[in-house]
Order: C-alpha cells, then structure tokens, then sequence
C-alpha cells in the first residue's frame, strides 16, 4: 500500500545510509540522521560489526528514535567475507534481518562475473526472497569497470538491470554516472520496477565518487522533481562519501546540505525552490565509496 503525507501527495521518506559516515561506525549515522532530521537508516551490512547484529541495530533504533528502513546486503567487494562467503545465504541473512527491524527493502547487487552458481539462480533468488518474505528485495544499478584501454565486465547477468527482468529497482546515481548514463532517462525506463533511490552525484568520472548532490553533473534535482511528478513512493536514501571531510563539522554539513537538497526538491509546493546548499560547496572531489 502507498503511504501518503497529510497533503496527499505519496510519502516519501530520505534516509541516512550508514555508508555516508565511513570511517565513522552506524551508531554515529544512526545519531547524525537523528540530529539533522533524517526518516530513517539504510544499513550497510559490512566489517562495522553493528551493522551485522539486527539486536544493536534494534538498540540503535531506539535510542536514537531512527527506524532502519532498508538493509544493502553485503554484496560489495569489501564485504566478501562478511557472514560467510557462499553470497545466496548472506541475501537471505539480509532479508530475515530486514523482517526482524521492519526493514521494507533490501538492496542487492547484481552478483560478480566469478559467482557464476549464484548468478544463474540470483533473479528466481530475488523472486522468491520477495515472495516468501514480503521484503522487495531491489537490484542495484552497477556500471562497467573502466581501465585506461578497455571496460571490464564484472557482473552477472550484467550491470544493468534495464536488461534484466527484476521486479524491483534500486537507482544509485553515482553508478549512472559511472556508466556514463542519464539519470533521468533511468527513471523513465526503470518506470513502475523503481522502487529505492540512492541519492549521491558524479562528474562521469571512472570513480564511484558519491557527492553531495547537487556538486556533479547527474541533475540530480530533475531526477527528484520527475519522481514527485509521477506520483512515486519510496525512500530517497542519501549515499554519499564524506571520507575526505578534514572535521566533524564539514562532515555534518556535507550529510545536512544532502537532506536539504532532497527535501528541497522533493517538495510538491510550485515555484522557484531556491538554490540547496550543495551546489555552492567548492569541492566536487571527495573520496570514493568503493561500493562496486
């Protein structure tokens, strides 16, 4: 069922990833999205050993009054060992911790290209996950790995779900730009599959660099203003790198001036919505996430 605001547009709540911290640990996300007026967490189940125990993330949850709203899988290359290395049980983990914390969503990418037993069950896997758990379970963009000569294939099926049959989306927009695509354009085909956008920008660089929206070149604010004209519901989860802020503070405002920029253009309200802190900050730079 689609939640709607007291205005009747759909609800559509901006999360924190825990990932937007890093090298800062999920009890400090969990407090920073508290402070600065986040919906919610997405959690990043990686090497932070919080992020692995549905029972210190429910702690977290409490004390900080901020629901985890969506679990991402450890699917990435950092966390290859975490909670085993057979990659099918760990999407499974993922789900039944979503259900434990009242997650609705999991993010999933696409299995690796050396993952090929898991990759040619991975989409009956995400079906079933879906069906037996009521979890959508939301396959991520990826993008080609692009050396000085030649793009390296990394996934199976393939990093691009527009070319694949799942049910259910994820659009990270730091991997659009990756993979040199048009975000507004993803929106449009990906169409009613959309289900979870990872907010961030990119400057088409071969980086997975994570800016603060508004500080690349994705259009980041069309891609919101689209999502508000079709009437979409879902979370909007700010997933940038900070890993270069020189202190606390820039760090904070880096995640505050994402939430404004997201709040600012996902408002229904007609008119000139101003211009959001994150097309005025000097850096478009920042460390890479190495969420690939």
């Amino acid at each position: 069922m689609t939640e709607t605001s007291r205005t009747g547009q759909p609800d559509v709540h901006v999360t924190l990833s825990t990932a937007s911290v890093y090298p800062r640990r999920a009890p400090f996300a969990f407090e920073s999205a508290a402070e600065l007026g986040y919906d919610g967490v997405e959690v990043m189940v990686w090497s932070d050993e919080a992020t692995q125990s549905a029972l210190t993330l429910a702690r977290l949850s409490a004390e900080t009054g901020m629901p985890v709203r969506s679990i991402h899988a450890p699917t990435l290359l950092v966390s290859q060992r975490v909670w085993g290395r057979s990659p099918a049980p760990k999407l499974r983990r993922a789900a039944d911790m979503a259900l434990e914390l009242g997650a609705s969503t999991v993010v999933v990418h696409p299995p690796f290209r050396w993952q090929y037993k898991y990759a040619r069950l991975f989409q009956e896997q995400v079906r079933e996950l879906t069906e037996d758990t009521g979890v959508t379970i939301a396959v991520e963009n990826m993008y080609p790995w692009r050396g000085a000569r030649r793009e390296l294939q990394a996934y199976l099926p393939g990093w691009d779900p527009a070319e694949h049959n799942y049910d259910a989306v994820t659009l990270d927009l730091s991997h659009a730009s990756v993979a040199q695509q048009d975000g507004l354009a993803l929106v449009e085909t990906f169409g009613d599959r959309l289900r979870h956008l990872h907010l961030a920008d990119g400057t088409g660089s071969a980086r997975d660099e994570h800016l603060v929206p508004g500080r690349g070149q994705m259009q980041a604010e069309k891609v919101l203003q689209e999502l508000v004209r079709r009437g979409w519901s879902g979370d909007v989860c700010v997933e940038i790198s900070t890993r270069s802020a020189r202190t606390a503070d820039e760090r904070q405002a880096d995640l505050a001036a994402a939430l404004e920029f997201a709040r600012t253009y996902l408002s229904p309200a007609p008119g000139d919505r101003g211009t959001p802190p994150g097309h005025l900050h000097p850096s478009t730079t920042p460390g890479s996430l190495r969420t690939g």
